[in-house]
């Protein structure tokens, strides 16, 4: 199939790979100019000078970018890939976003009769890499069922979960759920030091419980050796959850973990965290008790 990927992150680099490891002739676009010329070295496919001239010709355009604002920039406008896209053309936003954006744009993209999905995906990096990424949609079954075979060479699991804007209230769910997880991850090694427990014991013993988690297999380790550079960095995560608090106020919902985990997050920052890995929130804490703060 003849695609386009928008974006080559830390994200969007591999599962553009992916595509064109799985025969698709891919057309990439990347702001850094250099990130494209690199990927197009190692995967071939062709690179484009902006989103519109990525999209032209192209049957699935995908992206995967910063934030509501950078997937406007790429969608919309004379430069943007829905000016290039094709009537009947589809694309598939990556992008971990507001609902109301990907609202605007499917408005936008059913006035020119292509179609649009919210997609966002859960993995990380490590899932990017290894092609094992969760993908949660929103849209039309039609537009899913095209796009669902094309997605399934980068992910895990690919699941329609309602109109327009649900896959992004699942990602926000997603995120909501990490982030009392791995604050509660971060407090239960931290208190088991304080305690003089081996750590790495502790562990060995409730993952077999009910304690057991997807960031307790994957993060305690790298978390007692204070590794911190790697996976979905605290800059990420607060935008993320910026985008789960704004929602909250509009739906009702009453989210005081999610909002006190996010003031952490904002001190791991002006710890010059921002890039760390989210699992930092147990670097704060230790710095904490070795300080004798509270």
């Amino acid at each position: 199939m003849n695609v386009s990927f928008l974006g080559l992150g830390v994200m969007g680099y591999p599962m553009a790979g992916h595509l064109a490891r799985a025969g698709h002739k891919v057309t990439v676009y990347n702001r850094s100019g250099a990130k494209a010329e690199k990927w197009v070295n190692e995967f071939g496919g062709a690179l484009a000078a902006t989103p519109k001239e990525a999209a032209v010709g192209q049957e699935i355009i995908f992206a995967c970018v910063g934030n509501d604002d950078d997937l406007r920039s790429i969608a919309l406008g004379e430069a943007g890939a829905f000016a290039g896209m094709s009537e009947g053309s589809l694309f598939v936003d990556h992008t971990t976003a507001s609902a109301d954006v990907a609202r605007e744009l499917c408005g936008t993209a059913k006035a020119l009769n292509v179609g649009f999905l919210d997609a966002p995906v859960s993995g990380g990096q490590q899932g990017a890499e290894n092609g094992t990424l969760t993908v949660m949609v929103g849209g039309s079954q039609a537009h899913f069922d095209r796009a669902s075979p094309v997605i399934d060479v980068y992910a895990r699991a690919c699941t329609l979960m309602g109109e327009i804007g649900a896959g992004q209230l699942t990602k926000m769910v997603n995120q909501i759920c990490i982030a009392g997880l791995v604050e509660a991850l971060s407090e239960g090694l931290s208190f088991a030091r304080a305690s003089g427990l081996d750590a790495h014991k502790v562990i060995d013993v409730i993952s077999k419980g009910a304690a057991q988690s997807w960031q307790m297999e994957n993060r305690y380790e790298t978390m007692l050796a204070d590794k911190f550079e790697h996976g979905f960095a605290v800059d990420w995560m607060r935008k993320d959850l910026s985008i789960c608090l704004a929602e909250a106020r509009k739906n009702g919902s009453a989210l005081p973990v999610t909002a006190a985990v996010d003031q952490l997050y904002g001190e791991v920052q002006s710890m010059g965290g921002g890039r760390w890995d989210t699992s930092s929130l147990f670097a704060r804490l230790e710095a904490m008790r070795q300080s004798g703060g509270s």
